[in-house]
């Protein structure tokens, strides 16, 4: 443009401009500023986070998302689809919505939806009360840090129901965004000191990776206890003594962490058992976590769940006003299966009024827990009721899922008690299988040559020549010298078949390789 101007004004165009000084010392500065060294790395990053481990998402499930490209890329492979075992995400596996479950959420998510035939009155009944909690009548608004109020007294309520007639104080209520949020909340509150006195945190093993990954990030000292394999993943008083006793030596332990129904293990504690942990945590000032996320999972006969808080209420006044006590569920397990909403709650009893303060101003940094797994977090505690609309459909979903899991559990376990150098206790609850598994000292050593653990050699042996992905024991926690891995039953009936006989052909080629 500027030839043509300078050709019309009848003078000879200018040549191309040259850079100025200060342009070629900025973009010799830009190249040095290129070069120099990254201010985080490795070394210079917070230790604490390195030295977190998450094993539900760790190197096996990358190398599973790898070979899903190679796949889609038409690389040939022994089999035609991965199939991830290794978390319990219902809905990936294929497991159907609750119906009113998600009618409700899709009228609070588009209210003018509240004006179609097409959506049972129960359903807009509860979407109008949840949006009236929600500023401007949105679920797009910010809510209380603690959560919308009327959740909350609907959580009170169904504590209440489930619990017998025990009194449940909405105040006591926290709404999370998953339990996790809630688990590492009470954490954060809790851990404290230096040296021999900071803060030790007591977990079962096998455990779920959360604990160890939040201890870990926190700084604190994680303290294991090991469940009885032997007797079903018991929990046995006599082991949380010696376990409690010789940390410390070089901890402050003041808390305990109990997952029931159990996580990888599937066991359900009796009543007996958690009287026992209770009088234990009161005896020795332990401030308890009871995570029971999975308390709508029990398969067995004979088992059933007992909350931390009803028997704890039952012991009487001198239990019941003192043990301090954090107890948390969520949407994600259950019949419901809502990984994806992030709805969860904690109810913590006994806690001092000024930490009371401390706990909402924790939880008001991160402003609040999505409105829609709050809102999804409201059916689950407040569902149709007999003598409503929807009642029947919802009831009969319910059933169909918790009796298909129920199935698979024990499915599961028959199929791997017959294969050989595979052992699987009961199925209680949950909805995951922790099998033994023997692996041969040839194993082992090739296993060591490779840098891992035998457990991850042969979790990773599995999913590279079946397909199949699953965590090794390794990630959980294990009593020395032995091995398991952890799958879920998730996937439906007629795959889970499938999936546990390439396990078993899998397993006797593997024993036969390395004999």
């Amino acid at each position: 443009l500027r030839g043509a101007a300078a050709r019309a004004e009848g003078r000879p165009p200018r040549g191309p401009r040259r850079a100025s000084s200060a342009a070629k010392a900025s973009a010799v500065n830009i190249t040095e500023k290129a070069s120099r060294e990254k201010i985080l790395t490795l070394e210079s990053m917070n230790p604490q986070v390195k030295a977190v481990e998450y094993a539900v998402r760790g190197p096996i499930v990358l190398k599973a998302g790898e070979i899903e490209k190679e796949l889609r890329k038409g690389i040939k492979k022994p089999f035609t689809e991965v199939i991830k075992a290794n978390i319990g995400d219902a809905h990936a596996m294929g497991q159907r919505p609750i119906t009113f479950l998600r009618q409700v959420v899709a009228l609070c998510t588009y209210p003018n939806l509240l004006d179609s035939p097409s959506f049972p009155e129960d359903a807009k009944k509860r979407a109008r009360r949840i949006l009236q909690g929600c500023g401007g009548n949105s679920l797009g608004s910010y809510t209380a840090s603690q959560g919308i109020n009327c959740i909350r007294e609907d959580v009170a309520s169904y504590i209440e129901r489930r619990d017998g007639g025990v009194p449940a104080d909405p105040d006591n209520i926290y709404l999370t965004t998953g339990a996790s949020d809630g688990i590492s909340a009470i954490l954060k509150i809790l851990i404290s000191g230096g040296g021999k006195s900071r803060t030790g945190v007591m977990i079962p093993i096998p455990q779920y990776p959360l604990y160890s990954a939040v201890i870990s990030e926190l700084d604190a000292i994680q303290v294991n206890y090991y469940l009885d394999e032997e007797n079903c993943w018991g929990l046995d008083v006599n082991e949380l003594r010696r376990a409690l006793n010789e940390a410390k030596a070089y901890c402050n332990p003041k808390v305990l962490c109990i997952i029931n129904p159990g996580n990888p293990t599937g066991q359900v504690q009796s009543r007996k058992c958690i009287e026992e942990v209770i009088h234990f945590a009161w005896e020795e000032k332990l401030f308890l976590l009871a995570d029971e996320v999975y308390q709508d999972n029990v398969y067995s006969e004979g088992c059933q769940f007992h909350s931390f808080k009803k028997i704890l209420y039952e012991m009487g006044p001198e239990y019941y006003n003192n043990v301090e006590l954090a107890s948390f569920h969520s949407t994600s397990k259950g019949y419901m299966g809502e990984c994806g909403y992030r709805g969860g709650y904690m109810e913590v009893i006994n806690l001092h009024p000024e930490i009371k303060g401390q706990l909402v101003k924790l939880l008001s940094v991160r402003l609040c827990p999505p409105v829609s797994g709050q809102a999804a977090m409201d059916i689950v505690v407040n569902p149709p009721v007999p003598g409503e609309e929807s009642y029947a459909q919802f009831i009969k979903e319910k059933e169909s899922v918790l009796n298909n899991l129920a199935k698979k559990a024990k499915l599961t376990e028959d199929m791997f008690n017959k294969i050989p150098g595979v052992h699987c206790n009961p199925l209680q609850g949950a909805m995951y299988a922790f099998p033994r598994i023997f692996i041969p000292s040839k194993a082992i050593e090739e296993a060591k040559a490779h840098k891992m653990a035998p457990d991850m050699f042969y979790c990773m042996k599995l999913l590279e020549e079946t397909g199949i992905c699953v965590v090794p024991g390794s990630g959980f926690g294990q009593r020395e010298g032995t091995y398991h891995f952890r799958m879920t039953i998730l996937p439906p009936v007629e795959k889970l078949k499938i999936l546990l006989e390439k396990v078993k052909d899998f397993h006797i080629k593997f024993l036969e390789k390395y004999a």
